[in-house]
């Protein structure tokens, strides 16, 4: 048993396990070890974006405890990383770094300009990760945009593809036109923006007027019918009558339509192709026109007259200028209104009808809202979340997207035909803009004109919604199912519309089967001005300044103390601060534990004759097993961390060890076997604390299990080590009370000295003890020594009788001490 150093150099400690972990290899998932139970984690892989957050941090610490505690329940864990490379972002960053459009170079140049701005951000990240102690397998690393990758990505959409849940088809999707490129559903963000809605007189055919408010004045050229609320009586006369739509030459019908707010404005309404979700339903239900007037660039088109080719927002002002002089505009009032915009660059959406790629997902609702009931959720509120998600989508998933760094679609198109050639399994991995299809002619009419490519690519989201299948090594590995589905899928609150959306609606589809069996969610970080953290608004920390200052294992506490799980935590210096002072009281009290060891050997199974505060101490360490195991099977983290914690410091340090330091020190007094009782009563239970911590603090907890446990325990790690399971013989319902009359006892002398003026150690010449009760009389004597030799009383003195002193609450005992 090594004696440890009295500094605490936690960053130098975390950088030796780090390192002496992976060497051991003790994180490695045992493929041949059929014995133990696996557990497995459908790690996220990290969007490259280069740093790695708080909000990732807090992520990852949530799992990875749950990892290292499974692990120490002896199941054989997989955990394995990768790394989601495409995506839009990523694209944004390098046309910014590089100052260019990606088509203003050649594909393949673009795309490695991507690749290597990824390459850069992976090994920085990977790097934070290993910081923060991630108990990860190194060895199963992947990135999506590697080839093996796309491989799996693509027979996924062939094999969807054949089972019909893949179909390509004219459709109103949402489009950046900064992006130039379709988003999802899910990537839509809501900005609040002020705005102004504008009066603006339409000509009935027959005469007169009809004011419209609209906060669109651009799209007026692509209004295809005007309408206004059926129980509306003030229009109910000109309902089935024409219109003119102004700027323009048609006229239009006035309909009748329930969805009209007739607060809103003047409670008519132009419906256009298309301004938002409510005009695409319109459209859809009555069957009109699509009249596209804006394209891909956010420009207008020639079917908006004399505005083709200007800027939406030019348009807009062109419009309402001609509108002015046409005496048209009645009035422009502000207005502050959500706008839809682009999750990346937050430019405001349009709504564009386009060929896209899209999988069937509304017709797996019931039986995602059916395995959304079947899981576990941590918190279990959270699966609403999933399901009202589900619930709302009034479109499919459009898949396609018109970018360059991304998994190829795989598809063809006959030059002849148009037929649409898919690739087959055995294909792939494969890339149409670049390679040819493995056949001659078109299987439809015979064609050897040839192909044309597809040159769309998938939405990201295609690529990490298949992890839990591939983690679990399909479809190369002929025992996939082993780990699939996945035992804990964890995902942010801000994913579960994404992440565990997709992930779910992709394995249900391709397998009929769910893809996790319990869903982790962390909440989101807060900054100290209780906004989300976030650089633009001056209230961001990164990870490596926290991880700097105060090491992993404080942090990891700040992550695991700070809130209930799926809640929002406020990042607070002085939480990890905390934490920092914790690991010192640990390293400090494991000190002077190593100090009065010297001479013990654990291995000897004597019978040791316990004290009252022995009994008192082991028995709450068992309840704090029971409570600390519990809280890590309802991922109750912070439940965990704050037991232990308040245990280790107050209970053991605080109260035990003080107690019981006389006993060490005067074997010569109070005789051998009470001192090597004391010493076993440390032992054990600085033993099982480290173990209890260990998920949330494992570097300081390895250092000090290595220094002074491993030789007699012989676990190769204390993440190694079996979790400590609750020994029923040292449940101790007495002693426990007892033990806390004589602690309360200790504690009001203590006070009592300070009040005084006095130092702890100043002797007492007689300390009269008035017990009132038999039953708190019998438990100062089981005490007695530890009392007298923890505040130097040369004589106690203990009385059945109620008394006069300084009373000791809750027990009601009374002392008079004699100085």
């Amino acid at each position: 048993m090594d004696r440890l150093p009295k500094e605490l150099n936690i960053l130098e400690i975390e950088r030796k396990w780090q390192k002496e972990w992976e060497e051991m290899g003790i994180y490695r998932f045992g493929w041949a070890d059929s014995a133990r139970p696996v557990f497995s984690v459908d790690t996220p892989p990290p969007y490259t974006s280069g740093e790695f957050h708080m909000g990732l941090v807090l992520n990852w610490t949530y799992f990875d405890i749950v990892a290292r505690y499974k692990r120490m329940r002896g199941y054989n864990v997989f955990f394995p990383q990768g790394w989601d490379c495409h995506g839009l972002p990523i694209e944004v960053e390098v046309e910014k770094k590089h100052g260019i459009k990606k088509t203003d170079v050649p594909p393949d140049k673009f795309r490695k300009l991507c690749m290597e701005h990824v390459t850069k951000y992976i090994d920085m990240m990977k790097a934070d990760i290993i910081r923060l102690g991630e108990s990860i397998d190194w060895s199963t690393e992947y990135r999506t945009m590697n080839p093996d990758y796309w491989r799996r990505t693509q027979l996924s959409y062939i094999l969807l593809h054949e089972k019909g849940f893949m179909y390509r088809g004219m459709h109103p999707v949402n489009w950046c036109p900064r992006c130039e490129t379709a988003i999802a559903d899910a990537e839509v963000v809501y900005d609040k923006r002020d705005s102004q809605l504008y009066y603006i007189k339409f000509k009935l055919e027959e005469g007169g007027f009809l004011t419209v408010a609209t906060t669109r004045p651009e799209l007026i050229p692509a209004c295809v019918v005007v309408a206004v609320n059926p129980e509306d009586e003030r229009y109910r006369a000109h309902v089935g009558k024409r219109i003119h739509v102004p700027t323009t030459d048609r006229t239009v019908e006035i309909v009748a339509d329930a969805m009209v707010d007739p607060e809103f404005g003047t409670g008519v309404v132009m419906i256009c192709t298309y301004g938002d979700k409510a005009d695409v339903k319109t459209v859809v239900k009555l069957g009109l026109p699509a009249i596209m007037c804006i394209d891909e660039k956010g420009k207008m088109t020639k079917n908006a007259g004399k505005y083709v080719g200007m800027e939406a927002e030019t348009a807009k002002k062109a419009i309402i200028a001609d509108l002015k002089k046409e005496g048209l505009l009645e009035k422009a009032v502000p207005l502050s209104q959500e706008v839809s915009t682009c999750w990346r660059c937050r430019t405001p959406i349009e709504i564009l009808e386009r060929e896209q790629w899209f999988m069937k997902t509304r017709v797996l609702t019931d039986e995602v809202e059916k395995n959304a009931l079947e899981i576990t959720w941590f918190p279990d509120f959270m699966k609403h979340r999933l399901i009202d998600w589900a619930k709302s989508l009034e479109w499919d998933w459009v898949i396609s997207r018109q970018r360059v760094f991304g998994t190829p679609i795989p598809a063809w198109y006959c030059k002849k035909c148009s037929h649409i050639l898919i690739a087959k399994p055995d294909w792939v991995p494969i890339d149409p803009r670049i390679e040819k299809p493995k056949i001659d002619k078109c299987p439809a009419c015979g064609s050897t004109e040839g192909f044309k490519p597809e040159t769309d690519v998938f939405d990201t989201w295609m690529d990490s919604s298949i992890t839990c299948a591939v983690h679990a090594g399909w479809p190369d590995r002929e025992d996939w199912r082993r780990l699939f589905p996945a035992s804990m899928h964890p995902s942010g609150v801000d994913i579960i519309r994404t992440w565990a959306y997709y992930l779910m609606v992709r394995h249900l589809a391709l397998f009929n089967e769910k893809p996790y069996r319990s869903c982790l969610i962390n909440g989101m970080v807060l900054g100290t001005d209780g906004r989300e953290m976030h650089k633009s608004l001056g209230n961001y920390v990164a990870s490596q300044e926290v991880l700097q200052k105060y090491g992993a294992d404080a942090t990891r506490q700040w992550a695991a103390a700070g809130g209930a799980t799926g809640s929002d935590i406020p990042f607070r210096w002085q939480d990890v601060e905390y934490g920092w002072r914790f690991l010192i009281k640990l390293w400090n009290a494991s000190g002077f534990v190593s100090s009065m060891l010297k001479d013990y050997n654990p291995s000897e199974s004597k019978e040791m004759d316990l004290q009252l505060l022995d009994k008192w101490i082991l028995s709450k360490a068992e309840k704090l097993t029971q409570t600390v195991t519990d809280a890590f099977e309802k991922c109750h983290f912070n439940i965990a961390a704050e037991e232990t914690r308040n245990f280790m410091w107050h209970v053991f340090c605080d109260c035990y060890i003080e107690a019981v330091k006389d006993r060490l020190y005067k074997p010569e007094v109070y005789g051998e076997e009470k001192r090597k009782a004391a010493q076993y009563t440390l032992y054990t239970v600085l033993f099982r604390v480290l173990q209890l911590l260990a998920p949330i603090a494992p570097h300081v907890t390895e250092e000090i299990y290595q220094r002074l446990f491993a030789e007699a325990k012989r676990h190769k790690s204390i993440h190694l080590s079996p979790w400590p399971a609750v020994d029923a013989k040292l449940l101790d319902k007495n002693a426990e009370e007892d033990g806390d009359v004589v602690m309360a006892l200790i504690t009001e002398i203590r006070k009592d000295k300070a009040e005084r003026h006095k130092p702890l150690n100043a002797p007492i010449k007689k300390l009269t003890l008035y017990a009132g009760s038999k039953d708190v009389a019998k438990a100062l004597m089981n005490g007695k020594e530890d009392i007298a030799g923890t505040v130097k009383a040369s004589f106690c003195e203990i009385l059945l009788k109620k008394g006069e002193g300084r009373e000791v609450k809750p027990c009601g005992v009374r002392f008079v001490a004699e100085y």
